[in-house]
């Protein structure tokens, strides 16, 4: 293929043990990783000499219950922001992310959280902004329900403009700090928002400088209408589950196509679909590295997780056998997975068994086993004829499988140009090449 003139941006998603939901039970993997500093600690300093542009960590407000979440590796693990700002002090450039849920936090907290991550790291902090999809959060939090899915999507809207409002309490010069005039910070460069809406009543100021990018970079993850439409007016990367080069060609297309109503570019906004990667020395061997995995999944457990991504669905009733049955249209789960999961079993005529046992390692995600060439000729065609404008690259196991990906994959896209061999900046925005926003007081 062609030597590219862009450069593709790269996303390196962390989920304890790896992503595949056996992955603990593998030898190579250190069981108890969810909770050892360490790992973290060698898995950022493998992404940050790879030149990875970020380190992204999920979250989840709720553990796993019911007869099978001991079966599964996901209910020990970090707080993101308390992981991230440990990462902060062992890394220098690449950029950390954090998922923080619009559903169940405060505009105030996260607003200070990530601002205080933003200077801890030198402006490396990113707020991936979510709706919670996990119905069982709502119990630790008082409530007896999950927020509605219209609902959940306003909610993420105000809860926006509130914090973003709060970054900009002071001006970039506020704090004088004058021992001599005894003046610590000009009082014409603090700006209080007063704000009153439906949900929130938020005073202000932030009791927190500007933070060093202006704000943290904004993360979207859905792909719903809903969730597009607040990906074009507030984020500026996108993550988001595709399942062919065709359906993530016309989400770009549709996406980028929705920016120019909120007088935006289509370079304020990266989107960077994730792709699960078993890379090999050859196709086999990466194919016996992905069914060693496979072979470790107990069909009740991929059932669990299928029914727990399809949008907080108990499966447990039906044969393993039989096929997907027809399910509502979730009100508490991500509908564009619920549709992503449910047009495949239908496309593969798949049993409840084997759609659990296909979607294990990937959870829905495009996935990519083969050889470092085969990986990066997959990559380079989504890069460069529309599909995406990079990835957040998800591996079976840890740390293995980062290992595995820049060792191999990342080496063959700088040979091509497609990936940097040094970061552009030392914040997260100049190396992903987003303009840092201007104070809106001012």
């Amino acid at each position: 293929m062609s030597r590219s003139t862009r450069q593709l941006k790269l996303g390196a998603f962390l989920m304890a043990t790896g992503h595949h939901v056996a992955a603990w039970r593998h030898p190579d993997v250190p069981a108890q990783a969810g909770l050892d500093f360490a790992v973290y600690k060698e898995l950022a300093q493998i992404a940050e000499a790879a030149r990875f542009d970020a380190l992204f960590v999920a979250d989840s407000l709720a553990a796993p219950t019911g007869p099978i979440a001991s079966r599964m590796a996901r209910s020990d693990y970090f707080e993101p922001l308390t992981l991230l700002a440990a990462l902060a002090a062992v890394t220098e450039r690449i950029g950390l992310i954090a998922t923080s849920t619009t559903s169940y936090n405060v505009p105030y907290h996260v607003a200070r959280k990530f601002a205080s991550l933003d200077h801890l790291s030198g402006g490396r902090a990113g707020w991936n902004l979510v709706t919670s999809d996990n119905a069982a959060e709502a119990r630790n939090f008082g409530r007896e329900e999950h927020f509605g899915h219209a609902e959940r999507y306003r909610r993420a809207r105000e809860f926006h403009r509130v914090v973003t409002g709060l970054w900009d309490s002071w001006e970039d010069d506020a704090f004088v700090r004058d021992k001599a005039s005894g003046e610590y910070f000009d009082p014409d460069k603090q700006h209080l928002l007063d704000h009153r809406g439906e949900f929130f009543q938020v005073k202000g100021p932030l009791n927190v400088a500007r933070p060093p990018q202006g704000y943290p970079v904004i993360v979207q993850a859905g792909s719903s209408e809903s969730g597009r439409e607040l990906a074009a007016q507030t984020a500026e990367v996108v993550f988001t589950a595709q399942p062919s080069m065709a359906a993530a060609q016309a989400f770009y297309a549709d996406l980028k196509g929705r920016l120019k109503q909120y007088d935006r570019s289509t370079q304020s906004l990266k989107i960077m679909p994730g792709v699960f990667v078993v890379v090999g020395d050859s196709e086999s061997q990466a194919r016996e590295k992905f069914e060693a995995f496979q072979d470790l999944v107990e069909p009740e457990v991929g059932v669990a997780l299928l029914g727990r991504m399809l949008g907080n669905f108990d499966l447990s009733g039906y044969p393993l056998d039989a096929p997907l049955p027809a399910l509502p249209l979730t009100e508490s789960g991500q509908q564009s997975r619920q549709q992503l999961l449910t047009e495949l079993a239908g496309k593969d005529n798949l049993t409840l068994a084997q759609l659990g046992r296909r979607i294990a390692g990937g959870r829905g995600h495009y996935s990519l086993i083969g050889t470092p060439g085969q990986i990066a000729d997959e990559l380079q065609a989504w890069f460069e004829e529309g599909a995406a404008d990079g990835f957040n690259v998800l591996v079976p196991h840890l740390p293995g499988g980062l290992r595995d990906f820049a060792g191999g994959v990342i080496p063959e896209l700088q040979r091509r140009g497609l990936f940097r061999t040094e970061y552009e900046g030392r914040t997260l925005r100049e190396n992903l090449g987003l303009a840092r926003p201007k104070n809106q007081f001012v």
